[in-house]
């Protein structure tokens, strides 16, 4: 990596480790919890955690933008990070130890570096374009499994997907592949880039959810898009695959027009 590249990932993983120590006060000693108006949790952690992720990230990038979960957009579009302080609220109001801090940065639509960190675990997870993607420092790949029926589906709840036009395909998906797990959230993308897992699909997602997962997948050799197949993190859906099963797996997603009677 250039002398820049190093310096947007160590700045980035400073601002993720510093986020992670204020969400684990919360974490740890208890917190109040309300509700946003599209009824997602939201706790004084999350606010504080992305407050001094804009901070520090800030100070060292002032040119920069930021497009955030908790406090939206501010400054530049056309360079930007892409912040979810606490990727897993609902976990971690729960006392789930799967939650995650997801930093992504965006240079004109294209995600080109991200940090995934779990303050609880200590697993991070690191990626910039061209350069490779990592986990705790050892560098990572996806599994080179081609057999769809000894693949591994991981997904982020069922519940999400019943009432959606996906529904059927996910029910082929299921009917397919040799095993089921709905771990969620980041949890899935690292599962996928570390090689444990083929496949991962969810929906009813935003942009901070997947900036940091997109190209932690794709520098671990995989390939993600939404459910059309499209590269992008901003139309609500979001598969990642090893690669190998990429095509095979839009598929079988695919919405599908009801036979006539």
């Amino acid at each position: 990596m250039t002398e820049a590249s190093d310096r947007l990932l160590s700045v980035a993983v400073e601002a993720a480790r510093a986020a992670g120590d204020v969400a684990l006060k919360y974490y740890r000693g208890g917190f109040d919890v309300t509700l946003k108006p599209d009824a997602t949790p939201v706790t004084r952690a999350d606010l504080e955690a992305e407050e001094i992720i804009r901070e520090i990230i800030g100070r060292a990038f002032p040119d920069h933008g930021f497009l955030g979960e908790e406090f939206g957009e501010e400054g530049s579009r056309e360079v930007r990070w892409i912040i979810d302080p606490i990727d897993g609220t609902k976990n971690f109001v729960r006392g789930i130890p799967l939650w995650a801090v997801l930093i992504g940065f965006e240079e004109h639509a294209v995600v080109t570096a991200g940090v995934i960190l779990n303050p609880v675990s200590g697993d991070l997870g690191t990626a910039r374009k061209g350069a490779g993607a990592f986990v705790n420092g050892v560098r990572v790949r996806v599994s080179d499994e081609a057999r769809l029926g000894a693949a591994s589906f991981v997904h982020a709840g069922l519940g999400l997907v019943r009432p959606t036009p996906y529904w059927d395909g996910f029910v082929r998906l299921i009917d397919a592949t040799a095993r089921q797990r709905g771990f969620g959230d980041y949890y899935g993308y690292m599962l996928l880039a570390e090689g444990k897992a083929e496949i991962y699909a969810e929906l009813e997602v935003k942009p901070w959810d997947l900036a940091p997962a997109k190209i932690l997948v794709e520098e671990a050799g995989g390939r993600f898009t939404d459910f059309e197949g499209r590269d992008s993190i901003y139309s609500g859906t979001a598969l990642a695959t090893n690669g190998r099963l990429h095509e095979t797996v839009l598929s079988l997603l695919a919405r599908r027009p009801a036979a006539r009677p």
